[in-house]
């Protein structure tokens, strides 16, 4: 008999192009497969066809199962069905609550093991031509959590808002004014800021403005979750960009 397995399963940003050969592989030997809200659901049709699919998504204000719940969960269907496959969104190890769902199982004398995906960190700023780092404009970037356990926003904020660095909130929507506070307690009044909603996906939203400005930018594009927050002069490339490229576009065009 198969011993009772758990694999974390990173799930990508959002774009089913972006998850992993492996984690395709993984899904076709699930017998139960437990996914999240911000899993593409176009990805189930990878499942194996036989596999039970369990949806234990949770968004702020809106939890189908706590997390206890789902550990629970976890180990009964893998002593029950054997090979359990958990369905995270982007990367399970970066804000994705993957290790602690392997500690419990392991604790019950589960086998486990994670399948990176592609952080939404990462990926959602590159589809808009933003660079998590270039050179002369940045050495290194943070990822940080807007929304600690205890709903107040991550002190880590503040440290990075002295840095030269780029800096990527994720779960941040709902502390943004704060995080404006802090950026402009540095006086970084005019540093460019992108946020960037349902990203990678063809819900794609994105306003761009400073730190003073972008509290009107959400107001008036109405963004709102699930987004991602970058701060850093990297933001400039995007537009950068697209001036090379129109540039490009009407010298082609006067050519012909």
């Amino acid at each position: 008999m198969k011993k009772p397995k758990l694999t974390v399963v990173g799930a990508g940003p959002g774009d089913i192009d972006l998850i992993t050969i492996k984690a395709i592989k993984t899904l076709k030997t699930a017998d139960v497969v437990l996914y999240d809200a911000l899993v593409n659901e176009k990805l189930l049709e990878y499942i194996n066809p036989k596999a039970e699919k369990i949806f234990v998504g949770k968004r702020r204000g809106c939890y189908k199962y706590k997390q206890e719940q789902i550990n629970e969960l976890i180990v009964a269907r893998a002593k029950s069905y054997k090979h359990v496959v958990r369905l995270k969104g982007g990367d399970p190890f970066i804000f994705g609550r993957g290790a602690e769902e392997m500690e419990y199982a392991a604790s019950f004398g589960l086998d486990v093991a994670v399948v990176p995906g592609i952080s939404s960190a990462l990926a959602v700023a590159a589809y808009q031509n933003i660079p998590l780092t270039k050179r002369g404009s940045s050495e290194s970037f943070w990822v940080i959590t807007g929304t600690t356990k205890e709903h107040k926003i991550s002190r880590d904020i503040e440290l990075a808002a002295k840095s030269n660095a780029t800096i990527v909130v994720l779960m941040g929507m709902s502390k943004l004014p704060q995080i404006v506070k802090l950026f402009q307690a540095e006086g970084k009044h005019n540093l460019p800021v992108a946020i960037i909603q349902n990203g990678t996906t063809s819900k794609e939203r994105i306003g761009i403005g400073t730190v003073d400005t972008i509290e009107k930018v959400v107001a008036e594009k109405a963004l709102e979750n699930p987004a991602i927050i970058v701060l850093g002069e990297v933001v400039k490339h995007r537009d950068l960009l697209h001036k090379v490229l129109e540039k490009e576009t009407l010298n082609a065009a006067l050519e012909v």
